[in-house]
């Protein structure tokens, strides 16, 4: 019966899927977060390790930034480690941060996006933050949808370097603290964020059905629209993506009014 309904689930959903792009609406997000959540959830259900659900959830971001091309979406995050995963046991962090370099490596290959590490890679061990760089540097001059990467990244961690980085800044200049207090204003702090100069996103995804930020671009997602989907990542499909964008789309935006 399961693998019958399976069989029927492989031939209706593409179909299903390609009705959902040629009536999607025209109100889309310029930018799009995703929270790649539940690798390690998916990888029990299906009695193996953590590190079989990583790979599996590496293997689901390709797919999703050609989903995210195909509906034009101009910027994608992609939260795939946070700086409290890198307090996770050494046994865990290892393979997971070569799982994340090697998925990073693939996409440079590709060609297609431009790609930006967002996170604090000081605290990530110096062979995974020179893989970022590199991959940054060689999709530099791509004209393709800008892809941020955030490894290592924390929500409070970039406020806190955004804040440090705008007194070093001043401090250079001769500004003192009273007359920095006197001008400061919300576009100073956000000009020193790991995003600056990017939009901020219009629609936040996170997957494995927890409803919460977590510390995912706090800044930045102060009027974003939130969409919560019971899928693990890894399991995330294309139908699932298509649901969230039109959600998004029948969405009346007040912008915190």
């Amino acid at each position: 019966m399961v693998d019958w309904k399976r069989g029927v689930r492989r031939v209706l959903y593409p179909a299903y899927e390609a009705r959902m792009v040629r009536r999607m609406p025209q109100h889309l997000p310029h930018h799009v977060g995703v929270m790649l959540d539940g690798n390690r959830r998916w990888a029990r259900t299906v009695g193996r390790d953590s590190a079989h659900g990583h790979r599996a959830g590496a293997a689901n971001i390709e797919p999703l930034l050609e989903w995210c091309d195909e509906v034009g979406i101009e910027v994608v995050t992609l939260w795939l480690l946070s700086t409290d995963n890198l307090n996770r046991p050494d046994a865990e962090l290892g393979p997971l941060l070569e799982i994340i370099e090697e998925a990073v490596d693939s996409l440079a290959r590709r060609g297609r996006w431009r790609l930006h590490p967002v996170g604090a890679l000081d605290l990530l061990p110096p062979a995974t933050a020179e893989r970022l760089k590199a991959a940054a540097e060689a999709t530099a001059d791509v004209d393709g949808s800008l892809v941020n990467i955030a490894v290592g990244y924390g929500g409070r961690r970039e406020i806190t370097d955004a804040v440090r980085s705008l007194l070093h800044e001043h401090a250079a200049r001769g500004t003192t603290l009273e007359e920095l207090a006197a001008v400061l204003d919300v576009e100073h702090i956000a000009d020193h964020l790991y995003t600056k100069g990017q939009p901020d996103p219009d629609l936040v995804i996170r997957t494995s059905g927890e409803q919460r930020l977590g510390g995912f671009l706090l800044w930045q997602s102060a009027k974003s629209e939130f969409y919560f989907c019971e899928a693990y990542w890894p399991e995330f499909r294309k139908v699932d993506f298509l649901r969230a964008i039109r959600a998004y789309a029948q969405r009346e935006r007040r912008f915190g009014s």
